[in-house]
């Protein structure tokens, strides 16, 4: 790639992103609403805690300020200035244009940015192999839980996997209904539990649990708001190389598809499968409904490669002197991120045994890139581990030699059918709980999971198996389900990280009759019995990973510094007064420890003193 077309292609990229900075910058009047705070003579004790690492917005300014500091003055946006740098053609006209709006989504991208001031506490005793396992259950709030997690994992994910409401009409999911509520009305909410600790239907804020019908004249509106956030926040917890998959169905794929767009950019959409969900079909008005859809986008599409599905058996049809092969996939890169200026290190040239000189051409003629680099190329070519087959043209295809020792691999198609089923799920649990009747509707079966894990693996990925996978819409624990069994079938050191708000069961639901309160406790107990099942059924010598550490959310164990309203030498001395003791009574070392360096494994030490 030329100076110039890198130069470019910042300069695009800059103004989507200035584009996007526009719509989170609040209003004159929302700006004033969030910073003023209610009268009081006790300073409150629910304010921020690590705004720096939590500010979203400031994260992003931070990234222009390191790509553009000539437009910043005084710690503050020149915009006219940015528009010089980048240029008229590249900036948005100010009139119409195509883009996905809706009531509410500035308030969406204000829930976004607004600090958390929780954090997230150890549960021992309701976790397996606590100080030994690398694997995380967060009974929380997900918006509340990503948020805490933007601490310890921001570009550490490879793969993240949910399942969230479709929205069907019947749904009940926590938004923002009211999206003037002031800080300390969102945190009355997320913490509007009964004395056992659990989340209540009928709290203060009865809006995040009432069903979003599709009377609702904001039905679209509020499942979108609830959203965005999310999104955004799970994008930064992904590898430059990760994938997001999200199951949907006809109720919000429209608008998710738009989303996703806006989110992570519509240039790393990877694919739409559509999943056979049941035989037969439901009835509806017109036609029988069998499908749902799973959207596939990757952070930064030039790094993603889906290597596909290990083939069981390979057929050595060829032989020469090193003995038997079978021809593997073509040396040129296809697809998404297949271009030269996707990868300029990976244009150079090859030589046939008769001196052709080969360059990796895409099939419109235009630059492409090897799948590999210089060095492993040669390496191939020196081996003998290259085949080259001439086109009609003139033009050669080269392809890698497969022996015995390699592997070689299938791609899955968009349409998953058969081995995906809703009946699936539900046999798994009922045999997993052992009930005639299964304690969860419309769980995922876990080899569904399972799959998409090992068709976003790189090569790298194959090789190491040790990665992160998120899922933040939990449910009855189907990732962490999939994660362990994939661990044990091919000896991968792959990492959970689920999510799950503790949301009640319904009283009359199979789940209340088998003694579970909340869908939380549900998948806790799969995860112990899934973990039981694949550690019963290993071999000799083989270890899983089957423990995990469970997590709560919970207030933070340090007092919080509030400004007062109206600050003067006798507040300030009052709030300083306050804060002498930085660390709120009864607050154990090592939840502030976890509240300090989260999930980070910590080992006790005995000392002995000798006189």
């Amino acid at each position: 790639m030329t100076g110039t077309e890198d130069a470019s292609n910042i300069k695009k990229q800059t103004a989507l992103f200035l584009g996007n900075l526009r719509t989170l910058q609040p209003t004159e009047n929302q700006g004033k609403t969030m910073a003023t705070e209610p009268n009081r003579t006790e300073p409150n004790r629910t304010e921020i805690i690590h705004e720096e690492e939590n500010n979203y917005i400031k994260n992003n300014i931070l990234q222009l300020k390191f790509l553009f500091p000539e437009v910043f003055c005084e710690e503050k946006i020149d915009f006219e200035k940015l528009k010089l740098v980048l240029g008229a053609d590249n900036l948005a006209d100010a009139g119409e244009r195509y883009q996905l709006n809706w009531a509410g989504k500035t308030a969406a991208y204000l829930n976004l940015q607004s600090p958390t001031s929780n954090t997230l506490v150890p549960c021992r005793e309701e976790s397996v192999d606590f100080d030994g396992t690398q694997n995380v259950f967060i009974e929380a709030e997900n918006l509340e839980a990503l948020k805490i997690l933007q601490k310890a994992y921001v570009g550490s994910v490879k793969m993240i996997y949910i399942d969230p409401p479709y929205n069907t009409g019947s749904d009940s999911f926590i938004y923002p209904d009211k999206f003037s509520e002031s800080r300390e009305e969102y945190a009355r909410r997320v913490g509007d539990t009964d004395d056992a600790g659990y989340l209540k239907r009928d709290g203060v804020f009865q809006g995040a649990w009432r069903k979003n019908g599709k009377g609702n004249g904001h039905y679209h509106s509020n499942w979108l708001s609830m959203m965005l956030p999310r999104l955004h926040l799970a994008k930064t917890l992904l590898r430059e190389d990760g994938v997001i998959f999200i199951s949907i169905d006809d109720n919000e794929q429209a608008q998710l598809k738009l989303l996703c767009d806006e989110v992570f950019g519509a240039e790393n959409f990877v694919a739409e499968f559509s999943r056979e969900a049941i035989k037969g079909g439901s009835q509806s008005k017109f036609v029988r409904e069998t499908h749902d859809y799973i959207l596939c986008y990757a952070k930064n599409i030039q790094y993603v490669e889906f290597t596909g599905f290990e083939k069981e058996e390979l057929t050595l049809n060829l032989e020469d002197e090193k003995g038997k092969y079978a021809k593997g996939r073509e040396l040129n890169k296809w697809g998404a991120g297949s271009r030269r200026e996707d990868s300029p290190s990976m244009w150079f040239p090859i030589y046939s045994p008769y001196g052709d000189e080969i360059y990796p051409i895409r099939n419109d003629g235009s630059e492409g890139r090897w799948r590999m680099g210089k060095k492993k190329m040669e390496e191939l070519i020196v081996n003998n581990e290259v085949i080259y087959e001439k086109r009609t043209d003139g033009t050669f295809i080269v392809y890698e030699k497969l022996r015995g020792n390699k592997t070689n691999f299938s791609q899955i198609t968009t349409f998953l059918r058969d081995k995906y089923l809703n009946a699936s799920a539900t046999e798994e649990l009922k045999r997993l709980f052992k009930k005639e009747r299964a304690i969860f509707d419309f769980s995922k079966p876990y080899n569904l999971v399972a799959d998409l894990i090992q068709i976003s693996e790189s090569e790298t990925d194959k090789d190491s198996k040790d990665y992160f996978i998120l899922d933040f819409f939990s449910g009855s624990g189907t990732t962490a389900h999939a994660v362990m069994q994939l661990n044990a079938e091919d000896g991968g050191s792959r990492r959970f990280i689920c999510v799950q708000l503790p949301e009640e069961t319904d009283e009359k639901s199979e789940a209340r009759k088998a003694g579970f309160a909340n869908i939380a406790e549900i998948a806790k107990e799969r995860i112990r019995r899934a973990g039981g099942q694949i550690s019963g059924s290993l071999q000799n010598g083989q270890s899983v990973d089957t423990g995990f550490k469970v997590f709560k959310l919970a207030a933070s164990g340090f007092r919080q510094w509030r400004q007062p309203e109206h600050a003067n030498a006798e507040s300030l001395q009052r709030e300083l007064s306050l804060n002498i003791d930085a660390v709120l009574p009864d607050t154990s070392s090592e939840n502030l420890l976890y509240e300090l360096m989260p999930f980070c494994p910590i080992h006790r030490l005995k000392t002995c003193f000798m006189n």
